[in-house]
């Protein structure tokens, strides 16, 4: 049975208060937001058991809202709270919905864990980039409880790659398993550790506004829910990544010119029924949207002066110059030169520039202004 996607928040008992978190719980809440994570690993040491009873409460105020709790754990942990891989009682009493490990164990063990009888989920580390999935299935697990959540990344210029993040999320797309991975709220500072650089999984992704972040994750193909690492964000944080994940199709930012007219302007944002379709007989130096012409084939749409050629990320109206093709949306592909029967009106913003790759054809989308 599928587990549907899901957009979450990492908080830290450890480093917060219980109030705090409760609040945070709320604010999440009530914008979309259903799974947790969270961090067991500071509990090795003396104050194990008192931050313990913070991740009771903080759990149970979590499960009243309908999240959905993930633990991070690994194998020495594991050992000190004794727990065994055939006996997960302490997981089930604690009210999660499963744990993540951190590090893992032969393969073997892992997957006599998803066959445990409370339902547990156990999410494996995608970022590994190890045979260690594979050992897993090797070992027939119930796959129904096996997720994949990737790392995040507390120090700059350490994150993955975008080739490696790929790489390391093909294999569990070719298994079918629910996956996961992080973004990073900007004005957010609190991680599991004293280092707060932001804590996305991809290095890409670090100094890109959150919605940004998100979109580029889903664009991916590679990640069923998208959880914001580092506390507390924003609450205009929260609601700018949930609109962007909820979002019915891929969105890019775009930054309209001042002047743009009133034509202009709705073809770009509102295209048909508020979406554009990538033409399917692609071209090199173009996206193209053409079903706005025939919306706005008949509107007056004057060229304006030429400034020079077109760049990667003009958002392009044809004008009056060009009958037959008038009020078509497009988006340049590559540098071409401008002979005045298309308008730049906009550009994509330089944070939401690389994403533009992942639009492919016959892909609806929306182009969006910043905030909206």
């Amino acid at each position: 049975m599928g587990i549907m996607r899901q957009l979450g928040i990492a908080v830290y008992p450890d480093h917060s208060s219980l109030d705090e978190i409760k609040e945070y719980l709320q604010q999440a809440h009530q914008v979309g937001y259903t799974r947790i994570f969270t961090s067991l690993l500071q509990l090795a040491g003396n104050d194990g058991e008192d931050n313990l009873v913070k991740f009771r409460a903080m759990i149970a105020a979590a499960n009243e809202l309908g999240f959905q709790t993930i633990v991070d754990i690994n194998p020495t942990l594991f050992k000190e709270l004794g727990v065994s891989y055939d006996h997960l009682d302490f997981f089930h009493e604690l009210g999660v919905w499963g744990f993540r490990l951190d590090e893992g164990f032969t393969g073997k063990e892992e997957a006599q864990m998803t066959r445990n009888p409370f339902g547990l989920k156990v999410e494996i580390n995608m970022s590994a980039g190890t045979n260690y999935l594979e050992s897993i299935m090797s070992y027939h697990p119930d796959t129904d409880n096996l997720l994949g959540c990737h790392n995040f990344y507390p120090q700059a210029f350490t994150g993955l790659s975008d080739e490696y993040f790929d790489q390391y999320s093909r294999p569990y797309r070719q298994h079918n398993l629910h996956t996961a991975a992080f973004v990073s709220a900007p004005s957010a500072q609190l991680g599991p550790w004293p280092v707060s650089e932001g804590l996305p999984t991809m290095e890409s992704d670090r100094n890109r506004p959150i919605a940004t972040q998100v979109q580029h994750l889903l664009l991916t193909g590679m990640v069923d829910d998208v959880i914001i690492g580092n506390a507390f964000a924003s609450v205009d944080e929260l609601k700018a990544a949930a609109a962007s994940f909820y979002a019915p199709v891929p969105q890019l930012t775009v930054d309209l010119i001042p002047d743009a007219t009133e034509t202009e302007r709705a073809i770009v944002l509102d295209g048909i029924d508020g979406q554009h379709l990538y033409r399917g007989d692609a071209s090199a130096y173009l996206l193209r949207s053409t079903l706005t012409r025939i919306k706005y084939g008949k509107v007056a749409i004057p060229a304006r002066p030429v400034t020079g050629d077109f760049h990667r990320g003009d958002v392009i109206v044809v004008n009056d110059g060009y009958a037959r093709y008038k009020g078509e949306m497009q988006i340049a592909l590559t540098d071409f030169p401008n002979d005045g029967r298309r308008n730049v009106v906009g550009r994509i913003t330089n944070a939401d520039l690389p994403l533009l790759a992942g639009i492919k054809p016959w892909m609806a989308f929306r182009l969006v202004t910043a905030g909206a």
